[in-house]
C-alpha cells in the first residue's frame, strides 16, 4: 500500500484503496500511507479526525522517523501554515472541506492530499452542507425586517403548533409537510430577500428551489426540543457529486476506506460522491484465520411482524445464557431505540449489573445493550467481543423522516432506492460492525431472518465472507470456541 500510495503522490494521480474492514478497524494500514507522506519530497495534507491524528502524532509518525531518513516539518492546524510550507499537514476532515466547499483560501491548491476514514464520508460533507434556522435566527430576522415582526412572530407560532401536532418519535425530526410549507411560503411573501440576514436568504433561494421542482435535490425538515418547546428548520442537499466533483479536480486526492463496496472499483460510492477517473484497490484482509462463526436461524419471524419482539428477547436471553460461562463481552446491537430499551430492561432484571446500555464502562464479562452508531464510535476502545448478537439488519428505517424523505427523493427520480442506498449502507455497517469479532474468531448471531427469506441475504453473507455457518444452538458453542482460541 506504501508504494501505491507513493505513485499516486508521484503521478498526480487519484486513488481510491479499500484496506478491508479488520483492517480497518486496527488501523495498522495508517503506517503505509504516512510512510509515503514523510518519504515524499513535497507538501502533503493528511485529513484525518482528531482520534487518528493524535495516533499518528503520538505513535506512527515518531516510529516511522526513526526508521526513515526523513526530515520533514510536520504541523496541525486548521489552515496551510505559510506559502513557502513543504513539510506534512494534519488537518480535520471539518477544517478541508469547509474550506473547499466554502471556496476558501485556507489550503492551497494541487497540494497532493490523504483522506482517511471515507467511510463517513457522507457525513462530513453533509455536516459541512446542512444549513440550519435555529430559534434565535428567528429573533434575527425581526430585527431585520422590523416592519414584518408581527408577521414572522404569528408565522412562528403557526409553525410552532403545526410542527408539535406531529406524533413523537424517536427521531424528533419531520420532513416540512404541506401546511408548513404554505405557512413559510407565505412568510417568505411577506418579505424582502435582500433585507434578510444571509442565513435566511441562503434557506429561502434553495426553499424556492424545492418548492417549485419536484426533483429538487434538497430535503427539509425540522427538528423539535419538545421539553422546551422550540424548533429548528434544516435543509441538506441529497445529490453530492455535482457539488464534490470540483473539489476532486484541484488537487490529486487519496481516498482511504475500509469496506465501501463489494466491488472493487466502487462505482456506487464514486457516482455519489462525483469521483471520476482514479485508480482503484480494494485489499482482502480478512483470510480464514479471521473467520467468524456466523448463527442465522431459520424459523425466527420477520422483523415487521408483531411476533418478532417477543420471539427476538427469548433468544437473546438464550444466547446471553449459553455464553454466561465463557469470558468475554457480550454486545447486543439493537437499532430500534424503544427496542432497545426493552431489551436492556429485560437482561438487566435478570442478569443485574452486567447488563449496560451504551456504556463504556463494563465488567470483563459484560453485556452491552447499544445501538449502531455508539458501537461504531467506541468499538475501538472496547474489548473485542466473543458474542455479538445483532437483532436486526442496519437497514436506515423508514420510519426515520430522513431516510424517508431520501427514499422519496430516489423513488421521484426512478431510481433502485433500496440497491443504491439502504443495502449498501447496511453492508457497510456490518462489516464495520463485526470486524472486533474477528480478531478472536468469535460468534455473530445475526437474528434477522430476512438473511434467509429475501434474495439480497447471499450478498449480506457474502459481505461476512469469511465465516463458518451455524445452524442450531450447542450448549458448548463456546467452551468449544474458547478451547480452539486458546489453543
Amino acid at each position: 500500500m506504501a508504494r501505491l500510495v507513493a505513485r499516486a503522490l508521484r503521478l498526480g494521480r487519484s486513488a481510491l484503496i479499500q484496506v478491508g474492514a479488520v483492517c480497518g478497524y486496527q488501523g495498522l494500514y495508517r503506517t503505509s500511507f504516512v510512510a509515503s507522506a514523510l518519504m515524499w519530497p513535497g507538501a502533503v495534507t493528511i485529513v484525518a479526525p482528531e482520534t487518528v491524528q493524535q495516533r499518528l502524532l503520538k505513535v506512527e509518525i515518531p516510529r516511522l522517523q526513526q526508521w526513515l531518513p526523513a526530515n520533514k516539518p510536520i504541523r496541525t492546524g486548521d489552515s496551510w501554515p505559510s506559502s513557502d510550507f513543504q513539510g506534512l499537514l494534519l488537518t480535520s476532515p471539518e477544517a478541508w472541506f469547509k474550506a473547499q466547499l466554502t471556496g476558501s483560501n485556507q489550503f492551497p491548491a494541487n497540494i497532493p492530499t490523504i483522506i482517511d476514514g471515507v467511510d463517513d464520508l457522507e457525513a462530513w460533507v453533509s455536516s459541512q452542507l446542512t444549513e440550519v434556522i435555529q430559534p434565535h435566527d428567528w429573533d434575527q430576522l425581526m430585527l431585520a425586517c422590523p416592519g414584518q415582526a408581527d408577521v414572522i412572530r404569528e408565522a412562528r407560532v403557526q409553525l410552532t403548533h403545526e410542527l408539535f401536532q406531529h406524533p413523537a418519535n424517536p427521531y424528533d425530526c419531520y420532513v416540512i409537510s404541506q401546511p408548513e410549507t404554505e405557512i413559510l411560503q407565505s412568510l417568505y411573501e411577506s418579505l424582502q430577500l435582500e433585507e434578510m440576514p444571509e442565513i435566511w436568504a441562503s434557506f429561502w433561494h434553495k426553499f424556492q428551489n424545492w418548492q417549485t421542482s419536484s426533483l429538487s435535490p434538497h430535503l427539509f425538515w425540522a427538528t423539535i426540543a419538545r421539553r422546551q418547546g422550540l424548533f429548528s428548520l434544516h435543509n441538506t442537499p441529497l445529490e453530492l457529486s455535482d457539488i464534490l466533483s470540483p473539489i476532486w479536480q484541484r488537487q490529486p486526492v487519496v481516498l482511504v476506506g475500509s469496506a465501501l463496496e463489494p466491488e472493487t472499483e466502487a462505482p456506487l460510492f464514486r457516482k455519489h460522491f462525483g469521483l471520476g477517473d482514479l485508480t482503484c484497490l480494494k485489499f482482502s484482509t480478512e483470510n480464514q484465520g479471521e473467520a467468524i462463526q456466523l448463527y442465522v436461524p431459520y424459523q425466527l419471524p420477520l422483523p415487521n411482524t408483531p411476533e418478532f419482539q417477543g420471539a427476538l428477547i427469548h433468544k437473546v436471553r438464550t444466547l446471553v445464557c449459553l455464553s454466561a460461562t465463557a469470558p468475554g463481552l457480550t454486545v447486543v446491537l439493537v437499532g430500534d431505540v424503544p427496542l432497545k430499551s426493552r431489551v436492556g430492561a429485560i437482561l438487566a432484571s435478570e442478569f443485574g449489573s452486567r447488563v449496560q446500555v451504551e456504556k463504556t464502562c463494563l465488567d470483563e464479562n459484560g453485556i452491552l445493550v447499544t445501538g449502531w452508531e455508539f458501537w461504531r464510535e467506541h468499538q475501538t476502545v472496547l474489548p473485542a467481543p466473543q458474542l455479538l448478537i445483532i437483532a436486526t439488519l442496519p437497514l436506515p428505517s423508514l420510519e426515520n423522516p430522513l431516510v424517508a424523505g431520501r427514499v422519496a427523493y430516489y423513488k421521484r427520480s426512478h431510481q433502485d432506492w433500496f440497491r443504491l442506498y439502504l443495502l449498501p449502507t447496511a453492508l457497510n455497517e456490518l462489516q464495520r460492525a463485526i470486524a472486533p469479532v474477528r480478531e478472536n474468531q468469535g460468534i455473530v448471531a445475526l437474528l434477522d431472518s430476512r438473511v434467509v427469506n429475501r434474495s439480497y441475504g447471499a450478498q449480506i453473507l457474502s459481505a461476512l465472507s469469511p465465516l463458518a455457518r451455524l445452524n442450531y444452538l450447542d450448549p458448548n458453542m463456546f467452551s468449544a470456541s474458547n478451547e480452539e482460541n486458546s489453543a
